[in-house]
């Protein structure tokens, strides 16, 4: 919540407080170093007793609340008909305003029904950014994304306050290029994931709304992390700062035709959903619904996970809850830039995301430095992070490397998990990696999947930097 200080200023105060804990364990430094060779130099890979701080996500591992843990008990078990489905329902159509609504067992189901439903061999997305499993989805759908990102969104360095926006001439020009009957929707990311958890502006939204309509096109919004973009919206867009966050999600869900999230994110539970106002799009994904997710009225979630749902979509708009993970990220994005450490501005959601190129200009996009980064963090501080780049793309058909727009390293704060001497701690480790950063090499593949090689592939350090790298740690930090 945000109440007037003393100097006339404002003052965020967190509305909630800490009632139980889990207990935190830093392995020692040769413990790390074994760890990260025993899970490939993969951060998904390592085991969580081998993690000290896990800022791998936020997907699945944010705090949940009393209120939703009191839900879970007092659900209706049922597979078909539960009240606590209906109290799902009347949750999304009070938050978002639409009325029809698709329980999926979470984020990536609700894109798999999607994609089943509105891609045919050959069409096209149009996207402000791709992520990862929707890329995917999409593609063995027989879909090619087109990104059509705004010039800025590429700059690391650049203030611009929205760079999750579209381009829209971009929009127009894929339209007079490929005719609007090719293109099988416009899908627009509430704070685009992959750019370093970047916001979109409503401005930017009712711009791409209008092409849409304009030719005939579906806008789906994917809205798992709408909390961040709606709070970022308030902060920065002329015209916001005195509008509720209810009032921000509701006006951003009502530009939707097809609107979905994952209940992993802003929902604080498990699970996910798609939801609409169009009959007719409801139906067609409908009778999907059994197929791949489950009934109707459960869609592949247990009746406890979807009560904890409706719980937590109710407090995506709760202004006691959210923004306190914004307020640390601008902490930690801002003091390591201080330091010099080249990390993505502005601070958006999610997380702090450093910019593995300019961190390790020494190591060619071909050796992966943003996973030879997020490796060289675990070793020196037991933080597990997050690789977004190279190796977060598969190959093309031909086979052949497809070099990432931007190699990024993510921090992610899931929501009311860490502290402030957490953050401060990363900051003193990182700090310490970029003076020593010429030790860090590349990295090789020893496995690498077919389809999203950045869950289970394998690689190793080149050249055995990371020995060299905890030899330096150990003889100026010790084996903490």
């Amino acid at each position: 919540m945000v109440v007037k200080s003393r100097d006339g200023g404002q003052l965020l105060v967190d509305g909630y407080r800490v009632r139980v804990i889990e207990k935190l364990r830093l392995p020692p430094l040769w413990t790390r170093l074994e760890a990260i060779r025993e899970a490939g130099w993969n951060t998904f890979l390592l085991k969580n007793e081998h993690v000290f701080l896990d800022m791998l996500t936020d997907s699945g591992v944010n705090a949940m609340t009393d209120e939703q843990l009191a839900a879970m008990i007092s659900a209706q078990d049922s597979y078909a008909g539960s009240r606590t489905f209906y109290e799902f329902e009347k949750a999304v159509r009070e938050v978002l305003g639409l009325e029809y609504v698709l329980p999926t067992h979470q984020g990536r189901g609700a894109e798999h029904v999607i994609a089943k439903v509105f891609i045919k061999p050959g069409s096209i997305v149009a996207a402000n950014y791709h992520f990862t499993t929707t890329k995917a989805h999409f593609e063995l759908q027989g879909a090619k994304l087109y990104e059509l990102y705004i010039s800025e969104a590429m700059d690391t360095t650049s203030s611009h306050p929205f760079k999750g926006n579209m381009d829209v001439e971009k929009l127009r020009d894929l339209v007079r290029r490929h005719g609007a009957d090719k293109i099988a929707f416009v899908r627009m990311e509430a704070t685009a994931n992959l750019l370093g958890g970047q916001p979109f502006s409503l401005e930017n939204l009712r711009a791409v709304r209008e092409v849409c309509d304009e030719h005939g096109l579906l806008l789906v919004i994917d809205g798992s992390m709408i909390d961040w973009n709606a709070y970022l919206i308030k902060q920065r867009e002329p015209g916001y700062r005195n509008k509720s966050i209810a009032e921000i999600v509701k006006e951003i869900a009502s530009m939707a035709d097809v609107y979905y999230a994952s209940g992993r994110k802003a929902g604080c539970a498990r699970g996910g959903f798609i939801a609409t106002n169009n009959r007719e799009l409801y139906e067609k994904m409908k009778v999907l619904l059994p197929v791949y997710e489950g009934f109707f009225t459960y869609g592949g979630m247990s009746i406890r996970e979807l009560a904890a749902l409706a719980v937590g979509i109710r407090d995506i708009v709760d202004e006691a809850l959210i923004g306190s993970e914004v307020e640390l990220i601008r902490c930690f994005v801002d003091e390591l830039d201080r330091r010099g450490v080249p990390v993505v501005r502005p601070p958006g959601g999610l997380g702090c995301h450093l910019d593995a190129m300019r961190f390790l200009p020494h190591v060619p996009q071909s050796q992966y430095p943003a996973a030879a980064l997020s490796s060289a963090i675990y070793i020196v501080s037991g933080i597990r992070s997050m690789e977004r780049g190279t190796v977060s793309i598969d190959r093309d058909e031909s086979g052949r490397e497809v070099l990432s727009d931007l190699e990024l390293v993510r921090l992610a704060l899931p929501r009311r998990t860490y502290l402030k001497s957490h953050i401060d701690y990363a900051i003193d480790r990182i700090t310490w990696l970029y003076e020593h950063r010429e030790l860090i090499g590349g990295l090789e593949w020893v496995y690498e999947p077919p389809v999203l090689r950045f869950f289970m592939g394998r690689l190793r350090d080149t050249g055995n930097w990371g020995e060299e790298l905890a030899k330096a740690y150990a003889s100026e930090l010790g084996e903490w």
